[in-house]
């Protein structure tokens, strides 16, 4: 798509998924390549500008060679030139000073170490120093040069900067805006160049050769007008975005609540229309999806998931025969049945539909145990010993388990094995076994 369409239909695109943030990298894309404003034949070109500001580095005894041709990342406007960053300003590298001269008490200057103490534009001081290594000056772009590389900010006031950033002063010609929106568009080409094992970091060699392309001045100023522009435009967006996310929630919650606390059918079947009906909308995020299924859950537990047949055999007649089913079960391991307290209304959290009964957990299975209390002997192979650590993921997860010898395994008494078609339930202290 051309800039121009794209810009034209700004807003429309906005909308798509993860698109402001895409679109803002894109503005500066086209900011640093020439595609963003139109250029003006009566502008100085860039080639005298870059002369003057060679003049000032020689002056400056800090000079550095030019780009050759295959150096240059992109083809530039005709009135543009290619320049290093160790041209375009004075680039200071930071030290961090001894423990003993910073403070937290105020004493000082404010003293950076990092991307932690960046804000959107400046930095914020958590910390003081009374005896600075390195200085940067007010207004001097900051870049983190330490894990991680590339993000910028601009030094609201004279500061001390320690090893996890560089000051970047700009010479005259270079629009500190500019420059600063140029290096927020080459971000993650300059986080590219990091290396090292511990952490990533790039040299004050790779930061002054870095090349970034500088355009006539009047240009600049106008390239950053239209970039303040757009981007005032991408907030007033993601304002209104987040907004609409925000009524979006609460009526997915609200309509969720009413679903698993409405106690007229005809206003349930009304809210289950109107949620199902709505559910693309209502379901744009993971959370969404996590309260549908534990609403779903509730419902099917309710008994409102689907409808009750009074044909059917009612629970109480199921759960006769899961009582001597257990009981069966109890005789032939030689263990005590099961045997749950009777249940009060006190203890129903809601009526239960028709036909079905409250029951106590212990009524459902034939035997609810737990492993060994003992330490099992380790073996390099033979049968997996599950932990808790194996079923946290909703199903059994055998990476990394440690097994137990067959011997050991058939001491074991019957009812402590688990078979195909058990439950496991993990607990705070054991693991649970519903068979």
């Amino acid at each position: 798509m051309r800039p121009d369409l794209l810009l034209q239909h700004f807003a429309r695109l906005a909308e798509a998924p993860d698109a402001l943030p895409r679109l803002r990298l894109f503005i500066l894309d086209l900011a640093v390549r020439g595609k963003l404003v139109d250029q003006d034949l009566k502008d100085e070109p860039a080639s005298y500008l870059l002369m003057r500001i060679q003049a000032e580095n020689r002056q400056l005894e800090n000079t550095f060679p030019p780009l050759a041709e295959d150096e240059q990342p992109f083809t530039i406007p005709q009135s543009w030139a290619w320049i290093r960053l160790g041209n375009a300003a004075h680039v200071e590298m930071g030290q961090s000073p001894p423990s003993e001269n910073y403070n937290q008490s105020g004493d000082g200057i404010p003293f950076y170490q990092g991307k932690t103490d960046f804000g959107l534009r400046h930095p914020t001081p958590r910390y003081w120093c009374d005896l600075p290594s390195k200085l940067a000056q007010k207004n001097d772009l900051l870049i983190s040069v330490r894990a991680p590389v590339g993000p910028t900010n601009v030094a609201s006031e004279e500061c001390c900067i320690g090893r996890g950033l560089a000051a970047l002063r700009p010479h005259h010609g270079v629009y500190l805006e500019f420059l600063l929106y140029s290096l927020k568009g080459f971000e993650s080409a300059i986080a590219a160049m990091g290396y090292g094992t511990t952490f990533v970091a790039i040299t004050k060699k790779q930061l002054v050769s870095f090349a970034v392309p500088l355009p006539p001045l009047a240009e600049q100023h106008r390239i950053v007008s239209k970039v303040d522009e757009l981007m005032a435009l991408c907030d007033r967006l993601e304002a209104a975005q987040a907004e609409r996310e925000s009524r979006r929630d609460r009526l997915a919650s609200s309509s969720l609540h009413r679903l698993n606390n409405g106690v007229d059918p005809d206003a349930f079947r009304d809210h289950a229309r109107f949620y199902f009906n709505h559910l693309p909308r209502l379901t744009t995020k993971r959370e969404h999806i996590q309260q549908l299924r534990q609403t779903i859950l509730n419902l099917a537990v309710h008994g409102k998931l689907v409808p009750q047949d009074r044909s059917e055999e009612p629970a109480t007649h199921l759960l006769d025969q899961l009582t001597a089913n257990a009981k069966a079960y109890a005789s032939e391991h030689g263990i005590a049945p099961p045997n749950p307290d009777p249940i009060s209304k006190e203890d129903m959290d809601f009526p239960a539909p028709s036909g079905w009964k409250w029951v106590r957990l212990a009524s459902l299975f034939k035997v609810i145990t737990d492993g060994d209390h003992q330490p099992p002997p380790k073996a390099n192979d033979g049968i997996a010993f599950l932990t808790i650590g194996n079923i946290t993921t909703g199903k059994l997860d055998f990476t990394n388990c440690r097994f137990v010898g067959e011997e050991y395994w058939k001491s074991l008494s019957p009812y402590r094995k688990p078979v195909f078609g058990d439950i496991l339930k993990g607990t705070s202290k054991n693991s649970n076994m519903f068979r």
